[in-house]
């Protein structure tokens, strides 16, 4: 038999997890949001030497605890809430923000680091990089960009009808 006190521990750490959940899940959406509206287009004005190379820079810099952190944290914790949200009403809500930030890290994995990657290995024809980078990254960043803010919307979703 459990006391009041037990069930409000793992309320309690559901509450724990919904949270980190929604800061990692906000902050990813808001990375490939910025790199959408901002860093991208700001970059597209450049010419060829400068886009290769700041992006070169980016996909190294990118590559850090704290980033790591966010980027699987996301899925990782969306993924243990589906298990703490069991039979809630809010479990729909966090399978769909788990989907999408799943969806997010496939994509990333499968398109976007294979074309880091080429861009890193692909020579000093800045010019011929570039073509071949450039629009695909772009398309699949502002993909990753939807998935995650939806990712993130549907976390916040379950956050509201737990409460509800």
């Amino acid at each position: 038999m459990t006391g009041k006190g037990e069930g409000r521990a793992v309320t309690t750490f559901s509450d724990v997890v919904l949270m980190a959940a929604l800061v990692a899940a906000g902050l990813l959406a808001g990375l490939f949001y910025a790199y959408a509206c901002s860093v991208l287009p700001g970059l597209a004005r450049g010419d060829d030497r400068t886009f290769v190379e700041a992006m070169r820079g980016i996909n190294t810099a990118i590559v850090n605890p704290v980033f790591m952190l966010t980027f699987l944290g996301a899925p990782i914790l969306a993924g243990v809430l589906v298990f703490l949200h069991w039979g809630s009403r809010s479990l729909p809500w966090v399978i769909a923000g788990f989907v999408c930030l799943v969806v997010t890290l496939v994509i990333t994995g499968a398109l976007n680091i294979p074309l880091n990657d080429a861009l890193e290995t692909g020579g000093n024809d800045y010019a011929a990089v570039r073509a071949r980078f450039e629009t695909a990254w772009v398309r699949w960043n502002v993909l990753r960009a939807l998935l995650s803010t939806a990712g993130f919307g549907f976390l916040v979703t379950a956050a509201l009808t737990r409460r509800a």
